[in-house]
């Protein structure tokens, strides 16, 4: 792959598909060149047009997203069927994800499943935690904890923060494994050192109570505060109550 920007475009003007989708790249995240949704439309339809399975996935982000073009998830599906077909993991688990939830297109639970087990036999840790919450859920498989946990645990190993928090939770409630407070804040910590305002919120409860922990009640209004700052509303509520309590 080249690296320079002339050297990129050079290639690019001489038909090379990776090139031009390189270029379309740099345009969509202004990386070396301003940001230019339709100048990265343009040379993603280039590549695409060669069959170049990297582009087709940019299309359907497109028109997914609506940048730089109406949004349209019939477009999006289209693109997304190609790039899939050709084994892109990420096309596999967008294609998959909207059968499965999107409201602009009719519903099909098992296009759905199939795309989305298809991105986590690759290895992709979001359609991976994806299919392991579908087996926790009982929506559209055979409701499996076993399954649930089998499938959050290798998108956790991969740092999926989503699938470890789900993990905490398994191991709180203790559902398909014996309950055990220690493992699921263990779980909840590598959630929640990373961001996931969930398990933050969920790390905060366990200090409260003391669940696998030494109650400590100025952890439990840290977490809780974190997760609050990270957009999750319900612990803005538990926050203030908590605050009421320690100072």
């Amino acid at each position: 792959m080249a690296t320079d920007i002339n050297q990129v475009l050079q290639l690019a003007n001489q038909g090379d598909a990776e090139a031009q989708n390189q270029l379309g790249l740099m345009y969509h995240q202004g990386q070396g060149l301003h940001r230019d949704y339709a100048k990265a439309i343009e040379w993603y339809q280039k590549a695409a047009d060669q069959g170049y399975a990297g582009a087709q996935y940019n299309i359907g982000i497109m028109y997914n997203q609506g940048l730089g073009l109406p949004q349209n998830s019939i477009k999006a599906v289209e693109w997304y069927t190609k790039a899939a077909s050709q084994g892109i993991a990420e096309a596999q688990y967008n294609l998959g994800i909207m059968y499965y939830q999107d409201q602009r297109i009719p519903k099909d639970p098992a296009r759905a499943l199939k795309w989305i087990q298809k991105s986590a036999i690759q290895g992709y840790p979001e359609a991976q935690n994806a299919l392991g919450l579908m087996y926790y859920q009982g929506k559209v498989v055979n409701q499996s904890y076993i399954a649930a946990r089998e499938w959050y645990l290798k998108a956790a190993n991969q740092g999926n923060t989503s699938a470890q928090n789900n993990l905490g939770v398994m191991y709180d409630k203790g559902q398909g494994v014996p309950k055990n407070y220690t493992k699921a804040v263990q779980w909840y910590t590598k959630a929640a050192n990373l961001g996931n305002a969930k398990a933050q919120n969920n790390l905060g409860a366990m200090y409260g109570k003391g669940n696998g922990v030494q109650v400590d009640h100025t952890k439990a209004k840290e977490w809780v505060k974190r997760a609050c700052e990270n957009g999750l509303q319900i612990s803005c509520s538990n926050y203030s109550l908590i605050n009421k309590v320690v100072k």
